[in-house]
């Protein structure tokens, strides 16, 4: 019986390339990796040159660890492996004890030494662990494309065995980068936006413009569910709900039709920077696509931009429709996205909305709202939700 699985082997990449600052991403990684795996039984998690070590109990479930541990940010391979010796005898004895069991026709040994001290390189390694196996498998070795991979990590004091690397995120560890607003709507393209600076190390604090009563409590939950999944990767997140029809009411009555997103779009982005400057964030972040709709011409991108001093990132700018449709089904965000609703986006929308639109001349029409006493009006209306991991809300419910 093979023996069961010791611990996860966490490597990290682009962290390395911080030098003098790689301690502090080292941190926030260690930190993030713990919330991660907070309420599920683990003896220890260490930290090893490159790497994070997750020692296993024999109550832990190493499939939900294994699946926690691919959405931490920051890290690009985890692997469920066995713990051995720094001693070649006692590697290829384990090693044939981890394989024996297994159905394959062919093989190659893949070792790893970090540990440079140890007596023999990595081309050694793999030829006498790969005579271990050919002998007593009387299993034939292929360099590509094998049945079996056999990966052996030579690190610090410890020899890991692994056959599997599941896929992480990479990236920088989040919070490591910062805080930024994320305007998100029940739509595809503002999740995948706000990954994406997830994944570049930005903590994200959301903000959504509903239209009750005009709209739906549909809408407001789509995006519960939306933030709900990517607090999987940040595992607590804060929506601010910020009430917008009346702010278009008064829009739709007193300004030109055609102008009527550009100005719905930059009331949004006055009040996301109230949000960001309530939660020192550094930027604002929009799912915009160059030219995927009429609000997000050049001009108009840049009339939407005017409205704010903070700047505003858009981590979408260059895809096309198809490559975020891909992440969003990657990130498991799609199926919600697509879900029928009617948001504040798409209330009161006229029919040939403007596509170039001029600064000078929204700033003319705007000087006829009284737009300070708009903001202020749903800036008092809004309201605040938390998102907690699951995992999170049991532990604080078992110490209660």
């Amino acid at each position: 019986m093979t023996p069961m699985v010791s611990c996860f082997v966490c490597y990290y990449h682009e962290i390395l390339l911080k030098k003098g600052n790689r301690g502090f991403f080292e941190r926030i990684l260690r930190k993030n990796t713990q919330k991660a795996l907070q309420g599920i039984p683990y003896r220890a998690l260490r930290q090893l040159p490159g790497r994070l070590i997750v020692e296993l109990l024999p109550e832990s479930p190493v499939d939900e660890i294994g699946v926690c541990l691919q959405k931490v940010v920051g890290l690009i391979y985890c692997c469920p492996a066995w713990l051995s010796s720094q001693d070649i005898g006692q590697m290829g004895q384990d090693l044939w004890g981890l394989v024996r069991d297994r159905k394959f026709e062919t093989f190659k040994i893949q070792a790893r030494r970090a540990n440079k001290k140890f007596p023999l390189p990595s081309p050694e390694i793999n030829a006498c662990l790969g005579d271990v196996i050919r002998k007593s498998s009387g299993k034939s070795v292929r360099l590509k494309n094998p049945d079996l991979t056999c990966y052996v990590d030579i690190v610090d004091q410890d020899a890991f065995l692994y056959f599997e690397k599941l896929q992480g995120q990479g990236g920088l560890p989040v919070s490591s980068s910062g805080k930024v607003v994320v305007l998100i709507s029940g739509g595809i393209d503002s999740p995948v936006a706000a990954y994406k600076v997830l994944k570049r190390g930005c903590k994200a604090i959301f903000v959504h413009f509903h239209s009750l009563p005009y709209t739906t409590v549909e809408s407001l939950e789509k995006v519960r569910q939306l933030v709900s999944i990517l607090n999987e990767y940040q595992y607590q997140s804060k929506i601010y709900m910020i009430p917008f029809a009346e702010l278009q009411r008064q829009i739709v009555a007193f300004t030109p039709t055609a102008t009527r997103v550009i100005l719905y779009r930059r009331m949004m982005v006055r009040l996301a920077e109230l949000v960001a400057r309530r939660e020192r964030a550094q930027a604002l972040v929009t799912g915009d696509s160059i030219g995927q709709v009429a609000s997000q011409t050049l001009e108009n991108l840049r009339a939407t931009s005017d409205a704010c001093q903070l700047p505003v990132l858009r981590p979408l700018i260059g895809e096309d429709k198809e490559a975020i449709v891909d992440i969003a089904r990657r990130i498991e965000t799609f199926e919600i996205s697509i879900l029928p609703d009617v948001d504040c986006c798409s209330l009161f929308v006229p029919r040939h909305p403007e596509t170039r639109a001029k600064i000078e001349k929204i700033h003319q029409i705007e000087n006829e709202l009284d737009v300070p006493q708009m903001i202020r009006e749903a800036w008092q209306k809004r309201e605040i939700e938390k998102v907690f991991s699951q995992d999170v809300l049991e532990a604080n419910s078992n110490r209660s």
